[in-house]
């Protein structure tokens, strides 16, 4: 029965969903899906050491979109078609949106050691990373895609994973985790001002 399936979707002009991907983009997308996968389970495991109540909302709040995310290239990968559930956009919650600038002297840290240890400080920066790393092979991959519909899916949710980081980045920033030196404002500047607008060529 599976055969006469494919060789009637052949006649149609229709691929078998495991025959619409190439070699490269398969391989690309499937080092995403297990970066995606690898990001889910670290929010599994990060979520019972979480003590700050906020934290822990953003993390599962998260978490859920990225579930969702992943059923989604999943029901794409499958099925070869538009998935059932579309790619949601993911609103952070933050209303502050103002950086703290500057660096204050601290006590130096050194690595968790043993998970009794584990605290929002280390939890928040584990998170962007899993996050940056996820940002990093739906871009490689949306861009090695030849499937229209798996690249639009990729392509679509980095946009998501940035604002996933940056809601990780305030909640950071604000608790003084994550600080932001700055150059000298004469430096910035000279680098602001290196550049000028170029003349606007396109057709009218």
């Amino acid at each position: 029965m599976v055969h006469q399936s494919q060789d009637q979707g052949q006649q149609q002009g229709q691929m078998p969903s495991a025959q619409q991907f190439g070699a490269h983009e398969l391989l690309d997308a499937d080092e995403a899906i297990g970066t995606l996968v690898g990001g889910i389970e670290h929010y599994s495991l990060y979520d019972e050491f979480v003590q700050d109540k906020r934290l822990k909302t953003i993390l599962q709040r998260q978490k859920g979109a990225l579930i969702q995310l992943y059923n989604t290239i999943l029901d794409t990968l499958k099925s070869g078609q538009d998935p059932a559930v579309k790619t949601q956009t993911y609103m952070m919650e933050q209303q502050n949106t103002q950086t703290t600038f500057g660096m204050q002297p601290g006590t130096p840290t050194t690595p968790a050691q043993s998970s009794s240890e584990f605290n929002d400080e280390c939890i928040s920066s584990a998170m962007i990373t899993q996050l940056k790393a996820i940002a990093s092979d739906f871009t490689l991959a949306a861009l090695e895609a030849t499937h229209p519909v798996l690249r639009r899916i990729f392509a679509d949710s980095v946009p998501n994973i940035i604002e996933m980081g940056y809601e990780v980045f305030l909640y950071q920033n604000e608790k003084q985790y994550y600080e932001v030196p700055q150059l000298a404002q004469q430096d910035m500047q000279a680098i602001i001002q290196s550049y000028a607008q170029a003349p606007n060529q396109m057709p009218h």
